[in-house]
This record gives C-alpha cells, structure tokens and sequence, in this order.
C-alpha cells in the first residue's frame, strides 16, 4: 500500500509527521492542503489574502507556491516553516 508523507518542518525542527493512504488525495487535493498547512502555521491574513491575489495586483505574494520535484512527485511549500510530502511504501 501507498501514502502520502506529510512533514513539517520549523527550521530542522519537525513540527507535523503524518502518513495517509494515498487514495484519500488526488496530487492537486494534497498541494491544496500543503498550502492550507503553511497558511495556518505562519501567514496571517494579509499574506494570505497575497497569496491568492491576481499575479498583476500589487500585493501578489509567492508565499503558497507549490513546488513539484521529480518524477515520483515530492511537493513542498512555504520557507519557514515549510512543508512537504512524498508517496512511500506502507513499510516506509
């Protein structure tokens, strides 16, 4: 069996570890959650409102973007803290 690998990280200090069937997030459902997780540990509501602004305006932020890497997608979001998630085998 499969599942997606939260972890976050405050620094190098683990903040959040949780592992979930993989069945349950499609990979745009896990990169939504991603940046709901760094949302609520660390932005307050300007940031987030920037967040999700119109490239164009002025107040446009890059602090939910998403990042893929790799063929078997490993997902990571925010600075500090930051998220990321990866797909592992169940004994992993």
């Amino acid at each position: 069996m499969r599942y997606w690998h939260i972890e976050g990280y405050d620094s190098t200090t683990k903040i959040y570890d949780r592992k979930v069937n993989i069945a349950h997030f499609s990979d745009k459902q896990i990169q939504t959650l991603l940046m709901a997780l760094v949302a609520k540990t660390s932005l307050n509501f300007d940031e987030i409102v920037g967040a999700y602004a119109s490239k164009r305006s002025k107040f446009h932020n890059k602090l939910l973007s998403v990042h893929k890497d790799g063929l078997h997608p490993v997902f990571s979001c925010g600075d500090n803290p930051h998220f990321i998630v990866r797909v592992v085998e169940a004994d992993a």
